[in-house]
């Protein structure tokens, strides 16, 4: 494997393994690394020799944390707008090929995964989450919504946790991630490079994976439950946010403190998250990344994203100029305007193994 790469492709044995390759970046996924991957997956997928793809970092400080947010902020400033939004149809295209490959899909996971980091592991077969593993949606900190599918699999969390992590942007543990069905084993990372050379010799996952897993402690969202169900599940983010104030008994720490988080945030991405998880639990998978795709074109078009970009990675002040300003600026026929179809194509998802187009399968498997 060259050494110079970010993102690197190795066939071993019976195992062809992907390793992100980026640590000076945190492993942020390029969108030359994301279009990389799926040419290599059908490669892979037609040859009998491989019975399993892998995919790993190679900075055992994390996993990845998301998307090359900094290239999206200078092809803006280039005025390359239509190169950003193509790139984003390649990552959804790309969410939707990993749904599809017939093949065993191991993703070996410490550290923080966020993002773009989650799309390209959360529809394979298998998670494997270390101990260290922080997961996170944190988009609407940075004036976007949570993408890459959340809109498919944030409303089938357990009850209301997947509008609690979409709207605060929170990060969970190791427990949580498998609460939430993200993690299907959880397994010290110190085991990842035997189960890795297990792999290459095609010993079978789920009997490998499940020798290794611990089932780990309660985390914070199962104890949060009953309070996260009955106020996340308002009508309406001003209603969460009013709930949250009102809390009171042994909760009111965490709930003045979710609030605070989730005011910071932009009132816009709230929004439209918040209907994008609601909409999202009607939705198959590939209607969900249309939907999707309609919503990033049009945070594309406006200043939101480059501002909540520009105050967290570019100048760092961490106080970003939202406009509007507040929730109650907003209108629903503002909302509208973020799903409304495109009058330009609508995102194309073709199955790169087959030829059949047609509805996912549930990817929390």
């Amino acid at each position: 494997m060259a050494e110079n790469k970010d993102i690197t492709f190795e066939k071993a044995n019976r195992c062809g393994i992907v390793t992100l390759n980026r640590s000076k970046a945190r492993n942020a996924l390029t969108y030359e690394m994301l279009g990389s991957i799926a040419p290599q997956y059908k490669v892979w997928s037609d040859d009998i020799d491989v019975y399993c793809i892998v995919l790993r970092s190679a900075d055992p400080k994390g996993f990845s944390a998301g998307g090359d947010l900094r290239a999206i902020y200078e092809l803006h400033k280039q005025g390359k707008l239509a190169t950003a939004l193509d790139e984003y149809g390649i990552e959804y295209k790309h969410n939707w090929a990993l749904e599809k490959l017939k093949k065993p899909h191991i993703s070996l996971i410490d550290g923080p995964v966020m993002g773009s980091g989650v799309g390209v592991s959360f529809y394979g077969t298998h998670r494997a989450v270390g101990e260290n593993t922080l997961l996170a949606m944190p988009e609407v900190g940075v004036g976007y919504f949570p993408d890459i599918g959340a809109s498919y699999f944030l409303p089938r969390m357990p009850g209301e946790t997947g509008m609690y992590l979409a709207l605060t942007g929170r990060a969970v543990g190791q427990s949580d991630a498998y609460y939430i069905g993200f993690a299907t084993h959880c397994i010290k990372a110190e085991h990842f490079d035997s189960i890795l050379s297990q792999l290459c010799e095609a010993e079978p996952v789920d009997e490998l994976l499940y020798s290794h897993h611990e089932d780990p402690n309660d985390g914070e969202l199962p104890k949060l439950r009953p309070v996260i169900d009955r106020i996340f599940g308002a009508g309406s983010v001003e209603e969460i946010i009013e709930g949250l104030r009102s809390e009171s008994g042994e909760s009111a720490e965490w709930a003045r403190a979710a609030a605070d988080e989730i005011e910071t945030r932009s009132p816009i991405s709230l929004k439209v998250a918040f209907r994008q998880v609601r909409d999202g639990a009607k939705l198959e998978l590939d209607e969900a990344l249309r939907m999707e795709y309609r919503l990033a074109r049009r945070f594309m078009e406006g200043d939101q994203l480059f501002e909540g970009i520009r105050a967290a990675l570019i100048d760092k002040d961490r106080n970003p100029k939202w406009e509007p300003a507040s929730l109650n600026e907003i209108t629903p026929e503002m909302v509208d305007r973020y799903f409304a179809p495109l009058q330009e194509s609508e995102l194309e998802l073709i199955d790169p193994f087959g030829s059949k187009l047609g509805p996912s399968s549930d990817p929390i498997r």
